[in-house]
This record gives structure tokens, sequence and C-alpha cells, in this order.
């Protein structure tokens, strides 16, 4: 679109998923923000008369948007999409922008990050110091707390679009193996079952659609080494999280680091939150949230809106 005369309504339903500055966009606007998630039942008013919408992760669902004729522009400030309704939003013509790879050192550090603690065994040693126990034993150290080395061992990644061919490299700077698949072809790709059977560590990396809920589940931990560790900072709900607590708690692998639960902040509990679930680490949904990713992504989204109202629009979500 052309920029007019008149300002342009911006509001943003979510500002506190942002943990830094947003810079001002460069044509007449007005803007108005909510710390504050926006519930489902404010939505609709708050948006009443907004020709732009910025959301995280606010819920737009047909619903909503048809309330809202208004609207021309939705801008996610985050890559995942599964928040609004695509084919409502494609049917009217109503366009979408998302952020593309502001997250491909952040995310894949924070992979690294919780390989390295499960597979050292960083977070029980930790908790035996703080508990005293290091204070009771008679020579230098103890040995409780198995620790592996992660040179030699075989990464699989399920997904290998940036973040995943990050992840990739880094893992292969550090002498892991390194083995992908994913939906698309690529050289050296291989299945999934190859992935469950011979990765020592499995790192997910591809968003969460309807064809791919929970597709690990109890079936795909019974073909895991039981050493196997499994580590998701890509979506909540790829992972059956009923099934990695039994099979944690079972011994069928031998450990998970996650970031992301399948309800986010989980207020009503989650099976996964039980302290006495062995070699399990939770992030609170930080992996994405280096200063300096947030900063980019803070820039990206400004810039997608600005591209939008110049008549030349960017990173435009079409599927």
């Amino acid at each position: 679109m052309s920029v007019s005369n008149a300002p342009l309504k911006i509001v943003f339903l979510d500002r506190a998923t942002i943990g830094v500055p947003v810079r001002e966009p460069n044509f007449p606007h007005e803007y108005k923000e909510y710390q504050e998630t926006t519930s489902a039942d404010e939505t609709v008013e708050r948006l009443a008369g907004a020709d732009i919408a910025i959301i995280n992760k606010v819920q737009l669902r047909a619903p909503t948007l048809e309330k809202l004729p208004n609207l021309k522009l939705i801008a996610v400030a985050a890559t995942g999409t599964d928040c609004i309704d695509k084919a409502y939003c494609k049917a009217r013509g109503l366009p979408i922008v998302n952020i593309r790879n502001y997250a491909v050192n952040t995310v894949p550090e924070h992979t690294l990050a919780l390989i390295f603690a499960l597979r050292r065994g960083l977070l029980p040693y930790v908790m035996d110091v703080r508990g005293g126990k290091w204070q009771t034993i008679d020579q230098f150290c103890y040995f409780d707390h198995p620790i592996h080395d992660i040179t030699g061992t075989t990464l699989g990644l399920v997904g290998f679009g940036a973040l995943g061919k990050s992840v990739a490299r880094r893992a292969e700077a550090l002498g892991l193996k390194v083995i992908a698949t994913d939906v698309y072809d690529f050289p050296g790709k291989v299945d999934l079952d190859t992935i469950l059977q011979t990765s020592d560590i499995i790192s997910l990396h591809c968003p969460l659609t309807e064809n791919n809920r929970n597709f690990i589940g109890a079936a795909e931990f019974k073909k895991m080494k039981k050493s196997a560790i499994l580590i998701n900072t890509a979506r909540g709900g790829l992972v059956d999280e009923v099934a990695l607590a039994e099979a944690l708690k079972s011994g069928e692998i031998g450990g998970a680091g996650f970031d992301v639960l399948t309800v986010e902040p989980p207020k009503q509990g989650n099976v996964l939150l039980d302290p006495s679930i062995p070699n399990l680490i939770i992030t609170p949904h930080v992996a994405w949230a280096s200063i300096e990713a947030m900063t980019g992504l803070s820039n990206q989204l400004v810039d997608n809106i600005e591209a939008w109202v110049s008549g030349t629009p960017q990173n435009l979500v079409t599927e």
C-alpha cells in the first residue's frame, strides 16, 4: 500500500513479549500498546479501528477477525504463525508478515547448553553442592551422576531450516556427527526412523502443524537408544508430554531438555513439571531471548511494517 495522509492506527496486543525497545515507524501513525497479554474477550475491543495489529502469541481466529473489518495487516513479532487463522486471512486478502532468521545464534546456543547440561550432569551436581553433599565427601570429588562427552556422538536434527543448519555447524565444530531430516529433500537427508534409532541426541527444529502434533510419542521413544536425550527448543505440542514423562521415569530414554510446553505459561500445571522426573531440564521459552536476538527481532518487526506501508512488503506469510 502507499502511505496516506491519515495516520495508521497500530495496536500491539502483547508488548511485554519483547524485552527490548521497539522503535517508532517512519510514517504517520497512532500507536497503542498493551504490556500485559490480551485475553480472547479483549481482542476485538482493543483492535477496534486498528489498521495494523502486532501480536506475538495472541490468538487471531476467524470469529475474531471477522469482527475487525478495518484491519489491513497482521505483523507477528515471532516466526511462528500458528496463532492466526491463515486460511481466513488468505481468503480475504489480509496480509501477515513475520520475523525470519533472527534466532540463528540464540536458539542453537541454548540447544547446545541443554545438551551439555544433560550429558555432563551439570544440574544434579550443582544441586548436590548447594545441598551440602560435597562438604561431606572424604575425597576431592564423587561420581554420583554419569558424565558423558558429546564429542563423537551422533546428533539427529528434525528440521533442517536456518536453525537446524546453524545447530549443525556448531555441533560439527564440537566433533559431533550430524544427521538430519525434514519435509523437504536435501543431500544426505535420512528418514525419521534413522534419526530415532541411531542418534545419541535428537533435537527438534520444526514448526508445529496439525500433521505433526505429538509426532514423538510412546512408539518413538521405544525406538530410541536408552541413553539418548531429546531436545525441544521448537514448539510445545510436537512431543507427547505424558509419554515423555513415562519414558524418563522408566529409563526408556536418557534425558530431555525442553524450552517449550504445550500450554504456556503452564498455570494449570503440566506433567513435565513433576520434580521427581529424572534427567529433565525445563526452561521457560527463553531459547530465543538473548538481548542481541530480541533487538534484531524488534528492528525487523518495524522493518516489516514499514516495507508493507511503502508498497514493498517483505516476509509475507503465504502458507
